[in-house]
């Protein structure tokens, strides 16, 4: 059987190391110029309104520009550059492709922009009862090429390109794939790509990401391409990277068995940089107490009284964008003295435990499962999907837990303000020239 290729191309300059990467296996090989071509950035989330770091959490603006001026050279002038962000994002879509710099590849090489978000979406059968809503665009393309980013996933260990495709759903489809049991992350996200052409996936790794996939994980430069005609052996030479084992990454082995692919690294043509030479370990997750009682930070503060129960895999990406906010409001509220006996349970499977005066529900889908839980005393409802955070301030402050917005904004500065003094941070490669 033919050995599947993957370049790795160590960044010096983003156009010449992206046309590297395509050379070294013929990345525009399985396309025609008569091709609709979908270009799949990760933007996950985007924010105007406080400082954003993008660092390994945004696909970077150089490569997406890069990848269109290539194709634009190689005669390719169908091309539609489409995401699906948050559905609560606010701007919307067209205005974070302007502060992208998308608007002046529509200008120079007649690009098309399309918000997902705001386009119809059609329901997809793959079989087995397993149905999802997808946007209509993504399903016109006759090609996709899918472009990552080299990051961790506190949910699922590595997010990649198979992962970013989650971002062609419709924000009920996206709820559906955090499931619990059959229904599990790790087991619905590998099935998108089984009705989409992708004919090419480039990860950007520039930089990597520990424990995302949000702005609140730490980037690091890397300044690596990996670019494959398969989607399974990109992610598979990203994961080695990342310093993880194949094996021990939940949905690399679900998508392997359905689709008879190895696991070994060594059975795919491995073209340019060495990937070994570059691993280094990303870790995914955040520390909790053994007792699941809350993060360890809180428990070096020295907090008592509170119960956050972890995130599991059933916490939609709505909620989980809002749960740092609400770690670090609740942290803000401690004043040196115990909490109120109060539990925060989370997602479609967390139910409130007995013995705490108040059981915080974050969240539409912690409300619905534990509506006739006979183990709450006083339930503390906060409804939304995902819940506001204001309205989460204003809850707590009904039974005496006192939190601070202010601390949330100055740790979102913190996050920013972090990469200040690291050389090789940039913005410009968010920005389009």
């Amino acid at each position: 059987m033919e050995q599947k290729a993957v370049s790795l191309v160590k960044v010096n300059k983003v156009y010449d190391s992206l046309l590297e990467s395509l050379r070294l296996i013929d990345g525009l090989g399985g396309l025609s110029p008569d091709d609709q071509i979908l270009i799949k950035p990760n933007i996950v989330s985007w924010d105007f309104e406080l400082p954003f770091p993008p660092f390994g959490v945004v696909t970077t603006s150089a490569l997406v520009e890069g990848l269109v001026r290539i194709l634009a050279e190689n005669g390719f002038n169908r091309i539609t550059i489409g995401e699906g962000s948050l559905p609560n994002l606010s701007p919307k879509g067209q205005e974070v492709y302007r502060a992208l710099g998308y608007d002046k590849l529509a200008e120079r090489y007649g690009v098309k922009l399309v918000d997902f978000n705001e386009e119809e979406f059609v329901e997809v059968d793959y079989g087995d009862g397993f149905k999802l809503d997808i946007a209509r665009h993504v399903l016109e393309a006759d090609k996709i090429i899918n472009v990552p980013v080299l990051k961790s996933h506190n949910q699922v260990k590595v997010s990649l390109g198979i992962k970013n495709l989650k971002g062609c759903l419709s924000k009920e489809a996206k709820q559906f794939c955090h499931g619990l049991g059959e229904e599990d992350l790790s087991l619905t996200f590998p099935r998108i790509i089984e009705k989409l052409p992708v004919a090419l996936t480039v990860i950007d790794g520039i930089f990597t990401l520990e424990k995302g996939p949000g702005p609140t994980g730490k980037a690091y430069r890397k300044d690596l391409f990996i670019a494959s005609r398969d989607p399974f052996a990109a992610d598979l030479a990203g994961t080695v990277v990342m310093g993880y084992e194949p094996g021990e990454v939940d949905y690399l082995v679900y998508y392997a068995r359905r689709h008879r692919y190895s696991l070994d690294l060594a059975d795919y043509e491995l073209r340019g940089e060495d990937p070994y030479r570059h691993r280094a370990y990303v870790d995914y997750d955040w520390e909790w107490t053994e007792d699941n009682t809350g993060p360890k930070g809180f428990a070096r503060q020295g907090i008592t009284g509170l119960a956050i129960r972890k995130y599991d895999s059933s916490l939609c990406t709505g909620c989980s964008v809002q749960y740092n906010p609400m770690l670090i409001l609740m942290s803000s509220a401690f004043k040196g003295k115990p909490f109120p006996n109060v539990e925060i349970v989370t997602g479609k499977g967390q139910l409130a435990s007995p013995g705490f005066d108040y059981s915080v529900l974050f969240g539409k889908c912690a409300c619905h499962l534990n509506k006739d839980n006979p183990n709450i005393k006083n339930a503390v409802k906060i409804w939304g999907c995902p819940p506001d955070m204001e309205r989460f301030v204003a809850k707590m402050a009904e039974i005496g837990i006192e939190c601070n917005y202010r601390e949330y904004i100055r740790f979102r500065h913190y996050l920013f303000n972090r990469y200040k003094k690291e050389e090789g941070y940039d913005l410009d490669y968010w920005t389009v020239k």
